[in-house]
């Protein structure tokens, strides 16, 4: 009789749990779009900042537009690799993000590209200094603007996936040291 009832108990704890994520999983997606990003509006914000700098690199022939044309391909090809790995986390399985934690491979994917997207972003600063138009020169700041709110968008989305509880993750992110 005892191991009957222990089975028993044992079958109502996984199903249980198992609905304690699932539940869990639906309240972080409702609540997880407050000032993080998902990999669509990713693509569309940064297709229209590399539109934006072809725009100012097309007006700034002769001095810094083919720096600021190369800048803007450099963010273009970035795109593909960050929003990938943004797709790759979104679709990880919720039980298997609850056991074993986030996608720390693509999470770490994503802290790579942001750290060559503040390179680019310095860069576009140096250059603005020797834009002489004053037209280019606001167009280039709203465009790091609108860039630099991306990236802190994917920091918190890299915060939130790493905050989310797991039963044994702890022992992945030791493994992975």
């Amino acid at each position: 009789m005892t191991k009957k009832l222990l089975i028993f108990l044992t079958i109502v704890a996984i199903f249980s749990l198992t609905a304690w994520v699932a539940a869990k999983a639906d309240n972080d997606n409702s609540t997880s779009s407050k000032g993080q990003i998902n990999a669509e509006e990713h693509r569309s914000a940064v297709a229209n900042f590399v539109q934006g700098l072809l725009n100012v690199a097309d007006r700034e022939e002769g001095g810094i537009g083919q720096q600021v044309r190369v800048i803007a391909q450099q963010q273009n090809d970035s795109e593909g690799t960050t929003t990938q790995a943004i797709e790759e986390v979104e679709k990880r399985n919720k039980i298997k993000t609850f056991l074993f934690g986030s996608d720390y491979k693509n999470l770490g994917v994503l802290r790579s590209e942001m750290v060559h997207t503040r390179n680019r972003l310095d860069q576009l600063n140096r250059l603005m200094t020797n834009t002489q138009n004053a037209t280019d020169t606001a167009e280039t700041q709203s465009q790091i603007q609108i860039l630099e709110q991306e990236q802190t968008k994917i920091e918190n989305f890299i915060k939130a996936q790493e905050g989310k509880f797991s039963l044994f993750g702890w022992l992945l992110k030791l493994f992975n040291r």
